[in-house]
């Protein structure tokens, strides 16, 4: 569907009641999910969006492609929705658009969901994609791991766990408003998109049994250097904007190369959005931006 560009106070009008709908504690997860997936067309999607169902470590996945894609590097992107909602299909357009600014195909992992598999569900199958992805023939510094909210503390998760346990390192992080320690209780009750019983319904459903100082929970609360270059953004309505800056404080403190966008007058992950809000396809642009040089032949590469 062609882009049709809201003014940003009627794109709030419209989406602030189906956010307060869906993502409601009272509503099962299994509910929420379908609702979420119904209503996911009509964020639109770029034109000429190719679809491949496919299977990685294991899961089924979506690659997403625009056009020509490179065939030596590649985007793991890992969904948000508090680790209990969420899929490649509500993340397929913004799929599409980071396809397009990176040239490379966008890889989005359908991982298992809590509460029916909480942690480490999710990170064992981000592990299991990415080292799929390296005995594909993809060099780990030529895949590039992104994400928004639960996924953007997925994907810093993984980060760890890669360097840790495999001695890896991606190409960079890209992190919308990533939660990156769900252990916190927001000092707000909502944002436009995010409240606060929701997202501690999430928290705990994700949590299950384990134990909330784990770092492959809350990699916020881990060692941070060593990490790609990352970029974050938040804006600064959201419940996540306080933790995301501190997350910035701490990547900074610990060496590694950090991109901080903070915007105003948007919502969480509002890139999800793009075909919508002309800001938000800014601000999706921008990450594509930054992926797609973090991704370019090491002689070649520059990230500012």
């Amino acid at each position: 569907m062609p882009d049709v560009k809201l003014p940003l106070p009627v794109a709030r009008v419209v989406l602030h009641p189906m956010f307060r709908v869906i993502l409601n504690k009272r509503l099962p997860f299994a509910v929420q999910r379908a609702l979420m997936n119904l209503s996911a067309p009509a964020q639109g999607a770029p034109r000429g969006i190719h679809v491949e169902r496919v299977r990685l470590g294991g899961r089924p996945s979506e690659r997403v492609t625009l056009g020509p894609a490179t065939d030596t590097a590649t985007v793991l992107y890992l969904h948000g929705g508090g680790y209990t909602v969420g899929s490649p299909a509500t993340h397929r357009p913004l799929a599409g658009y980071l396809a397009r600014e990176t040239g490379c195909a966008i890889q989005v992992l359908d991982y298992r969901l809590a509460p029916e598999h909480p942690f480490p569900a999710a990170l064992d199958d981000a592990e299991a994609a990415f080292l799929e992805l390296v005995a594909f023939g993809y060099q780990p510094e030529r895949i590039a791991v992104a994400g928004d909210s639960a996924g953007g503390g997925l994907s810093l998760a993984l980060a760890l766990r890669l360097r840790d346990k495999h001695g890896m390192t991606p190409a960079a992080l890209g992190l919308i408003a990533p939660w990156g320690d769900p252990n916190e209780v927001p000092a707000r009750t909502r944002d436009l998109v995010i409240n606060k019983p929701w997202s501690r319904a999430c928290a705990a459903a994700y949590l299950g049994d384990g134990d909330g100082s784990d770092t492959g929970y809350a990699p916020m609360l881990g060692d941070l250097h060593g990490l790609p270059p990352t970029y974050v953004q938040a804006d600064k309505s959201e419940l996540l904007h306080d933790q995301c800056t501190r997350l910035v404080a701490k990547l900074r403190a610990a060496g590694v190369e950090t991109r901080f966008t903070e915007t105003e007058g948007l919502w969480h992950v509002s890139q999800l959005q793009a075909s919508l809000v002309a800001p938000a396809a800014a601000i999706t642009r921008e990450l594509g931006e930054f992926l797609r040089q973090a991704l370019r032949p090491a002689q070649t590469r520059s990230i500012g």
